[in-house]
């Protein structure tokens, strides 16, 4: 398994843009499928973003499609989402998961979770 840690979240303005990283460390990380997922107060985990182990094939959910970039540089062991024109129902804990093999948009089938970084969009 990989150990992966969030950073990059923070407040910002409706219209806004934001980087988080998801940071691994494991020697199988390009071995691994990356994804996003998001939790606000009160809802379940969303899935947001996932990308495959070797970066070629991203997908998204269709409320950040157009709006988020999922991106993974395997040599520095580090996944990005790019998230522009953030809005208020954006806000939400965002983690990162890990899985080996292909990726997928359900949160069970990932082994490995980091403990998430905060972003909150003000409207």
């Amino acid at each position: 398994q990989v150990q992966l840690v969030e950073s990059g979240g923070g407040l910002v303005q409706a219209g806004g843009s934001l980087r988080l990283s998801c940071a691994a460390s494991g020697r199988t990380f390009s071995d691994n499928a990356i994804a996003w997922f998001r939790q606000a107060p009160g809802k379940e985990r969303e899935f947001v973003a996932a990308i495959s182990a070797s970066g070629a094939i991203p997908y998204y959910a269709d409320s950040v499609q157009g709006r988020f970039t999922i991106s993974r540089d395997n040599a520095k062991n580090t996944v990005f989402l790019q998230m522009n024109s953030l809005k208020p129902e954006d806000t939400a804990v965002y983690h990162c998961a890990a899985r080996r093999g292909t990726l997928h948009y359900t949160g069970a089938v990932y082994n490995s979770w980091g403990q998430g970084t905060q972003v909150t969009v003000s409207s």
